[in-house]
């Protein structure tokens, strides 16, 4: 959108992403390629609402023999079987948060090299792979006592007591409004930018902290481009869940079943990553994942990557024009 960078375009590369989604899927269609990229993005998603389930209880008579039978459960036993639930539970979210930072390029090499493959991108991108898994640890982590500390404004009061609440039920709807303010920005802008890294990663085989200045820089260089970006963003999404919730009615739930789910949906998650994809490979080679390989069926529908012109200095001028002859 600038005078002398590339024109950053948002429907240009989601219509490419449709195509690429058709070509990849459906020209010719392979059972069998389906279901393993299919892997690949269920691992993509591993946790994060990827094709789940979810299954209501609400039989009061249930609930009220499940209460008595653990009233019963001596104390010591019952505060050892809360602490190994609970560590079971954190020990699945890191084990899915590894899964899933193996998995993101995994589907990504899927994706760039039109193929259905889980060995050999699981291999060539380990190091990458592990090195988003401990930086997106460490920036959960990070988020968790920023979200404690930002909390203590409307927790202390809490902890005073009800008559507090009472006086000041105006402050206290206002400081929890804001706080959930802040941190859906905060995961927001994490979803950006972890979604721009991983691509980043995948090209420059870089750290995750390296991937990480270099997204947020482009971002800040970019901020117009980078909204619209979002914006259509939302839309996707919600388009997103009123194509999974038809899916889920007209399958009678199973595509409500993990892993099922996202083989059913998989032209859905083809074309969102793609389309991340092909917009950030308009920044230049560098944010390209086609730089080093691109199957030849692609080259129809991808056109070469926009390469800004060097910026020129006083102490290095632009060459002249050759003088015509005779002159």
């Amino acid at each position: 959108m600038n005078g002398t960078g590339p024109k950053i375009e948002i429907f240009k590369p989601f219509g490419e992403a449709f195509e690429l989604m058709k070509k990849i899927l459906f020209q010719p269609f392979d059972v069998k390629k389906w279901f393993v990229i299919g892997f690949a993005a269920w691992l993509a998603h591993l946790g994060g609402g990827g094709g789940g389930f979810n299954y209501q209880y609400n039989r009061r008579g249930d609930v009220q023999k499940l209460n008595e039978t653990i009233s019963q459960i001596p104390h010591p036993i019952l505060v050892i079987g809360v602490c190994v639930l609970i560590g079971f539970v954190l020990v699945l979210i890191v084990l899915f948060a590894w899964l899933r930072a193996r998995g993101g390029f995994m589907f990504i090499d899927c994706i760039v090299k039109n193929r259905g493959a889980i060995a050999e991108p699981w291999r060539n991108f380990q190091t990458e792979g592990n090195s988003y898994f401990f930086f997106s640890l460490l920036v959960g982590f990070a988020f968790l006592i920023f979200a404690a500390l930002l909390s203590l404004p409307f927790v202390l009061p809490i902890i005073r007591g009800v008559t507090f609440l009472h006086i000041h039920d105006l402050y206290l709807i206002s400081t929890i409004a804001a706080w959930a303010f802040v941190v859906i920005i905060l995961i927001l802008a994490w979803s950006l930018i972890a979604s721009f890294m991983v691509p980043v990663m995948y090209v420059q085989r870089c750290r995750a902290s390296e991937a990480f200045g270099i997204v947020a820089r482009l971002v800040a260089a970019h901020p117009g481009e980078t909204l619209l970006y979002c914006l259509f963003l939302i839309v996707l999404a919600l388009a997103t869940g009123i194509v999974a919730c038809l899916a889920t009615c007209a399958t009678c739930c199973i595509a409500a079943i993990p892993y099922i789910g996202t083989v059913i949906l998989l032209p859905v998650f083809v074309l969102l990553r793609s389309f991340s994809l092909l917009f950030l490979r308009q920044f230049g080679p560098e944010y390209d994942v086609w730089t080093t390989f691109m199957p030849p069926e692609f080259l129809p529908i991808l056109p070469s990557t926009p390469v800004a012109p060097p910026p020129t200095s006083s102490l290095n001028p632009p060459p002249e024009p050759p003088s015509p002859p005779g002159a």
